[in-house]
């Protein structure tokens, strides 16, 4: 690693876990409210206002982390920037595709007339569903090393559609905790059907990424490294046992164990971040570009860390005042 007093180590090692830190938030905040976004297609008419309520106060500013880890990668590894989305440009074109459609749908299903509220439930649902599965796809081919052929478009696809149904598991574990009644209880059965899927998609990015690498292959199985990261499939397989058995005592508890769900998916993610982030480092893009590497000038790292020093911190804040402000059940939609 060298010398940490070192700025041109520090400083790269600094912004990736920012810029880590930034995606892991986006994934599971997003993630919860795209995965609603497609549980839309399922949920009857009356019930698609109080799921859009549940996330109304938060969609947007779940965003933020999103722009805020692609502008630290573009500002701090600029190179690393270059060659990802040049590798990723279509998948990348149609998230932004699907995340302006869902905003949009947002915003015209309030003001349309009744008649015409479906047509935009359904563009809400379609720009959810192109976001997430890109999103997937693009954490499958980067898993795979950003080469495109034909094994490799092949096993993002997968992930791709493993990714969303992760999204539809945190978001039925979001409406668990914030609804009540038939909805709730709805989303219960929702989150036992779609964790099926996250456990295979975890489950196979756990299995893909050693074998695609020698590298990866020896950080985890080699000794004594074995041992010490034991703790990561393990402490994830226990979350995934423990979410079965909470889901099951669902909703007959009276709602004391709601937020338990959603906490428990949460750590998964959180888990499932960790191993990636162990098995790449100290990789930007896989086995071509070290952080160091990748990293722009140590002036101009300084400079842009007094500047996040400020934005982080005020996105943290109003993020969680939000999340304060509208804690507990989710009201009726109003517009007013």
């Amino acid at each position: 690693m060298g010398d940490l007093s070192d700025p041109t180590v520090w400083l790269p090692l600094v912004f990736a876990g920012l810029m880590g830190l930034s995606i892991l938030i986006y994934v599971v905040l997003d993630g919860y409210d795209l995965g609603i976004g497609m549980l839309m297609i399922v949920a009857e008419d009356d019930e698609k206002d109080r799921m859009i309520a549940s996330i109304g106060p938060f969609w947007d500013a779940n965003e933020t982390w999103l722009v805020l880890a692609v502008g630290l990668l573009l500002v701090a590894f600029p190179t690393a920037h270059g060659t990802i989305l040049t590798a990723l440009y279509l998948p990348v074109a149609l998230m932004l595709i699907g995340l302006i459609l869902r905003g949009v749908a947002f915003d015209f299903r309030a003001k349309v007339s009744p008649p015409r509220k479906p047509l935009w439930n359904f563009l809400f649902f379609l720009g959810s569903l192109i976001a997430a599965l890109s999103q997937g796809f693009m954490l499958g081919m980067y898993v795979m090393g950003l080469d495109w052929t034909l094994a490799h478009v092949a096993f993002a696809a997968l992930i791709a559609c493993c990714l969303a149904a992760a999204y539809m598991t945190i978001g039925s574990t979001w409406l668990i905790y914030k609804m009540e009644d038939l909805l709730q209880k709805k989303a219960v059965t929702w989150a036992k059907r779609t964790l099926i899927f996250t456990a295979f998609g975890m489950g196979t990015i756990s299995l893909a990424t050693p074998l695609v690498s020698p590298r990866i292959f020896d950080k985890w199985f080699s000794f004594p490294e074995i041992l010490a990261l034991a703790p990561l499939p393990l402490g994830a397989g226990a979350l995934f046992l423990g979410l079965v058995l909470i889901l099951r005592k669902l909703p007959k508890d009276k709602d004391r164990h709601a937020w338990l769900p959603l906490f428990l998916t949460g750590n998964i993610f959180v888990l499932g971040f960790l191993g990636l982030a162990y098995s790449f480092y100290p990789y930007v893009v896989p086995d071509k570009l070290t952080i160091y590497e990748a990293a722009a000038a140590p002036e101009s790292l300084t400079i842009i860390l007094i500047g996040t020093l400020f934005v982080l911190p005020a996105i943290l804040i109003y993020t969680a005042f939000a999340y304060y402000v509208f804690r507990g059940k989710a009201t009726d939609l109003s517009y007013d």
